[in-house]
């Protein structure tokens, strides 16, 4: 399934001109695919893989559409507290789901958490990240997918221990 991956990226940079961009999308299909119990069966994994990234760039886009009919009184009153109450569960849960997390960061070798944070905290491109770390492009890219898919299992993981752990008392 990795051997898709350059291909896929140029396909999407072409797509949405812009391969930062591109680069992300196909990491998040990758995770998606990956995380799936079907990536094993299918009969086609290239075909998968390339809708499940263009399902993504179409969210993208969406998402995007939806920010941009924001009016700006829309986006002050959202700014501004709001006498909800459940901004402090929202914002315990945004700070728990943080620190879900880091704890899953933690758990990865150091070469392969110094790549995803320099991606997506530093937001640096591959090849900055290959030149910097003394490693390949490829390598880069393999760090950084098994760091979204950890992370992705291990805060599932947590957060379903804790709602167990939260049932029972």
């Amino acid at each position: 399934m990795e051997k898709y991956y350059l291909q896929l990226v140029r396909y999407l940079t072409v797509r949405l001109r812009d391969r930062h961009m591109a680069a992300d999308i196909a990491h998040d299909a990758y995770v998606k695919v990956l995380e799936g119990a079907r990536h094993d069966t299918l009969e086609y994994p290239q075909a998968y893989l390339y809708r499940t990234a263009l399902n993504l760039v179409v969210d993208s886009h969406r998402r995007a559409a939806v920010r941009r009919s924001h009016s700006i009184e829309d986006v002050q009153a959202e700014e501004q507290p709001a006498e909800d109450a459940h901004a402090p569960h929202d914002s315990l849960y945004l700070q728990q789901r943080a620190a879900l997390v880091s704890r899953a960061l933690n758990e990865l070798s150091e070469p392969c958490r110094e790549a995803f944070l320099l991606r997506k905290i530093d937001g640096l491109a591959h090849p900055e990240i290959a030149a910097r770390m003394g490693i390949s492009k490829g390598m880069v890219e393999k760090h950084i997918v098994n760091a979204m898919r950890h992370c992705r299992i291990r805060v599932k993981e947590m957060e379903y221990a804790r709602a167990g752990a939260g049932t029972l008392q």
